[in-house]
């Protein structure tokens, strides 16, 4: 009796352990099952989320969530917010964001003034003009950079720091073919240069918001603010120079802004303001700076030397067209062709191939048949601009590897590199 007793109360005890277990079994499985759901619910709510601010932006997000964003600054550490309601916010965060690059820059910008002996009277007599620009100061050494047009035909030049106090300032060096020139002046003691903070134009993006300080028609460190509107412009200004890869913006640009600064919203220089597109002089939203990256490469050679030497080759180029292409029955369709070289000229000494079927091209002559660059060292060229840049940072007697097709076959040529003038920078542009 005891016995069976013992057996029932042994049996009792592992039917309740094992409706524990298949209790406990049962809730951690339906744990896991829902944890599974929830995180596949996170990660579909996740792409959701994701579309929304792909396709419409993060203010679009918040609003779905109840809040209301008045303006969002977008910076390497985050997101700024700026909530509407009735709190009496005064700046927008893209205010804040102007206001403390011109509080940063505005005293690295100087007015230049020039005087030159151009005007002559009724009686012949040659009369002293006065001409107006834009500088940024480079170094505490009184070192400036501006645009060459601004200087280079200047009697006498005059700086105007943000103190009002005027100093003459003596030419240092200049790049006629970049519009590009480094003035100095030296100031009292009591005088304290701000240099400004030189960025670089590699990464810019279309859209990217730009600010320009300068001193159109003598109204000192004006700003204005637009967009980058468009990369690697090849632009003739208005004085017959050439400037290959310009910045273009829709930043108001106007008569004095030339030599100033065209910034990112780190305060940054990464442009010199040096012309405007316009049909009656003044600025129509389409402006043109140069690529901080190319006055960079070129300043140590303006103070040092007072010029630049850039290395080029003694060829007559033209770039390929889906037309030149087909008409010619060309077996590449991206490079420069080679339509003539100079004769006993380096690059025909090393080997390079003109043409010898002349054609009509346009309003110009070419020669068909000869050798179509495609790289030089190990820079692909696919057009004129890509030429240009790879031979930006070279000098004359320089060697460079240029790699040609000639009807259909490959060659890699060793070819001397002459001096780069004006000249050959216009035959880019047609």
């Amino acid at each position: 009796m005891l016995k069976d007793t013992k057996r029932r109360i042994l049996q009792m005890l592992i039917a309740v352990v094992v409706a524990i277990a298949i209790i406990l079994a049962s809730m951690v499985l339906w744990k896991w099952t829902h944890a599974i759901q929830s995180d596949q619910d996170r990660k579909n709510l996740q792409k959701v989320l994701r579309t929304i601010v792909k396709d419409q932006g993060e203010s679009a997000l918040l609003s779905l969530s109840g809040i209301p964003v008045s303006d969002i600054f977008y910076g390497d550490e985050g997101l700024s917010l700026f909530e509407e309601g009735a709190q009496p916010w005064r700046y927008s965060a893209s205010e804040m964001q102007n206001i403390s690059v011109y509080d940063k820059v505005n005293r690295s910008v100087v007015h230049i003034t020039t005087t030159m002996d151009v005007t002559v009277n009724s009686f012949m007599d040659v009369l002293p003009a006065q001409g107006t620009g834009s500088g940024i100061v480079l170094s505490l050494d009184g070192y400036i950079l501006t645009n060459a047009h601004v200087v280079e035909k200047a009697k006498s030049l005059k700086v105007t720091l943000y103190n009002e106090q005027s100093y003459e300032a003596k030419l240092i060096g200049l790049d006629s073919e970049d519009d590009l020139a480094v003035i100095q002046i030296t100031v009292d003691k009591d005088t304290t240069l701000y240099p400004i903070d030189l960025g670089t134009s590699d990464d810019l993006k279309i859209g990217q918001k730009v600010i320009a300080i300068g001193n159109p028609f003598g109204y000192d460190r004006t700003m204005t603010v637009g967009v980058v509107s468009g990369l690697n412009r090849p632009v003739r200004t208005s004085e017959g120079k050439i400037i290959m890869n310009a910045i273009q913006t829709d930043a108001s640009i106007n008569p004095g802004n030339s030599g100033g600064p065209l910034l990112n919203s780190q305060s940054e220089v990464i442009g010199i303001n040096s012309s405007i597109y316009s049909t009656n002089g003044n600025s129509q939203g389409i402006n043109f700076a140069i690529p901080i990256d190319t006055a960079i490469a070129i300043i140590p050679d303006l103070i040092k030397l007072g010029r630049v030497s850039r290395g080029w080759l003694d060829i007559a180029t033209v770039q390929l067209t889906p037309q030149l292409v087909s008409y010619g029955k060309l077996s590449v369709d991206k490079g420069v062709l080679v339509s003539q070289v100079v004769t006993g000229g380096l690059s025909e000494k090393a080997g390079l191939k003109g043409g010898t079927q002349m054609v009509q091209y346009g309003s110009s002559v070419i020669y068909l048949g000869g050798d179509i660059i495609t790289a030089i060292g190990t820079t692909a060229i696919k057009d004129l601009n890509d030429l240009y840049l790879a031979l930006l940072h070279t000098r004359s007697g320089d060697k460079v590897k240029v790699t040609v097709n000639r009807k259909g076959e490959t060659k890699t040529i060793d070819v001397q590199l002459i001096e780069r003038t004006a000249q050959h920078v216009s035959a880019l542009v047609r």
